[in-house]
């Protein structure tokens, strides 16, 4: 049995207070991992399915390319569910990990977070320390060191939902500009995945379609015995044309 709570670190950042705690649930019978920022619960290590399968969502999509044949950008690293899923298909040649908060890099790269462990010793796996939203806007790629690189699937795991951000310059990412900057960023043919913790929002899809040739609303449902029902999230997929 595990500790019944222990705050592992708490800092300030631009965004407020961010934390991670690993506390003892007796229902589930383990360790539960978890990230705050300042009262806001952002992740639990109990609920990682949406975060799974829109990895697998995203990577489903790509015709079947030679092995190591994938490039792989992933926004928000968080306990690192999204990005480990990506690693486990074969296919992923390189992944670049954007990541706003340096502490959340610093948790991995000291192992307080399980995942952390083989994340940063996998060498395909790089963890950039940067704004994703930033990035995209300013309209030269997600790589700093290599400007203008695309990618076959980019995977965001960011905000709560394109309609309810965590930070208000956020928003713009989720219009048709901002959108067509984060297009620019894939291959033809290159595949766009979206978690949100709200259900399919037609809009946003009617927005996604403007801009990709083809999007959709995937939902994403798993057992929430702390509540006993049934939960759900959503992943919209959009992929960009041909050519």
């Amino acid at each position: 049995m595990g500790m019944r709570f222990q705050e592992l670190d708490c800092r300030p950042t631009r965004m407020g207070d961010i934390s991670l705690r690993r506390r003892w649930d007796p229902l589930f019978e383990q360790d539960v991992y978890e990230i705050k920022l300042d009262d806001d619960f952002l992740m639990s290590s109990l609920f990682t399915a949406a975060e799974v399968e829109m990895a697998r969502l995203a990577l489903r999509e790509q015709a079947v390319p030679p092995e190591g044949a994938l490039d792989v950008a992933v926004g928000g690293l968080g306990l690192g569910y999204t990005a480990q899923t990506v690693l486990e298909d074969p296919r992923v040649g390189s992944l670049l990990v954007v990541e706003a908060l340096g502490e959340v890099i610093d948790w991995h790269e000291r192992g307080l977070i399980p995942v952390g462990v083989s994340l940063t010793a996998d060498t395909r796996c790089r963890l950039e320390h940067g704004d994703f939203f930033e990035l995209v806007a300013r309209g030269k790629g997600l790589d700093p060191s290599a400007p203008h690189r695309r990618f076959h699937a980019v995977i965001v795991d960011i905000d709560h939902s394109p309609s309810h951000v965590l930070h208000a310059d956020h928003a713009a990412f989720y219009r048709p500009e901002g959108l067509r900057l984060l297009a620019q960023c894939l291959h033809p043919q290159g595949v766009f995945a979206l978690w949100s913790n709200d259900p399919p929002d037609e809009d946003f899809l009617a927005v996604l379609r403007t801009v990709f040739a083809e999007a959709r609303a995937e939902v994403v449902t798993f057992p929430n015995p702390l509540q006993d029902r049934e939960a759900a999230n959503t992943v919209y997929l959009a992929t960009t044309a041909t050519t």
